[in-house]
């Protein structure tokens, strides 16, 4: 079980080095037995029998508790000023290369996450957990600090290797009730180089704020010995409509005053 208190309270001064530079890491939002517990679930076959797409925090409790955690959660209403409503759940586990290959698990491309989630009034932000240690040579997250402060960039198809390619169709629909259908896709921004990125090393039970135009992303592991794993989640704002039919009932946090 959680504990109800909140024991992380962001300063002043954190949440306004969140909004100059686009993301904020706060350490020990998890306890090692938190984390421990979240990944042996994981491990577990029958886990797999929960999941809901990307939806796993309405089906499994375990992930409900990570996604409603006050140290998550409360962190978002702090930086959000109102409560935090999930929009979508994730986890990822990135394996290690084989003893004969040069790259593990794959990354995910530099995207922005209102490409993919559009949202109005954008209040879209995202918390990632890391649930191992994590650094770059492990594929670990890197981010583009003060990207967020344009508006959407050009994007491209992606064609690094070090990164997962897909593509799907997703329904949306506006307040006023149209719908339509748009194609989405691994995105990779235009106009980031390498020096415009911070590779972040991120202990087990550590997480990383950001919001929904700080450019983002990983790229594949290329340690021999040590899995990737991370959780991440979703909020926006009470009040902000989701476009995308699949996540757009989004779900009230359960936070003491919220």
């Amino acid at each position: 079980m959680v504990d109800n208190l909140v024991s992380i309270q962001l300063t002043d001064a954190q949440v306004a080095r969140f909004h100059e530079e686009g993301y904020l890491v706060v350490p020990d939002l998890l306890t090692a037995d938190e984390v421990e517990a979240f990944v042996r679930h994981q491990a577990d076959p029958e886990a797999e029998s929960l999941k809901q797409g990307l939806r796993t925090h309405l089906s499994d409790p375990f992930w409900r508790r990570l996604s409603h955690h006050p140290n998550v959660a409360g962190v978002a209403r702090r930086i959000l000023g109102g409560r935090p409503r999930i929009v979508q759940t994730m986890y990822m586990a990135k394996e290690p290369a084989k003893p004969d290959e040069e790259l593990g698990g794959a990354g995910i491309s530099l995207h922005q996450d209102s490409h993919y989630l559009p949202n109005e009034p954008d209040t879209l932000m995202a918390c990632w957990i890391a649930m191992s240690d994590t650094d770059p040579e492990n594929g670990g997250l890197c981010v583009a600090p003060g990207s967020h402060k344009d508006t959407l960039r050009e994007t491209t198809l992606n064609t690094n290797p070090e990164h997962m390619s897909w593509e799907n169709d997703y329904g949306m629909r506006s307040p006023d009730g149209r719908e339509w259908t748009e194609k989405l896709y691994s995105f990779d921004v235009v106009g980031i180089e390498e020096e415009d990125l911070v590779r972040l090393t991120v202990p087990r039970g550590s997480g990383v704020f950001f919001t929904s135009r700080t450019v983002h992303g990983s790229y594949a592991n290329r340690s021999h010995t040590r899995p990737r794993l991370a959780f991440a989640v979703h909020y926006v704002k009470d009040g902000t409509w989701v476009f995308r039919t699949d996540v757009q009932d989004t779900t009230p946090v359960d936070l003491p005053g919220a």
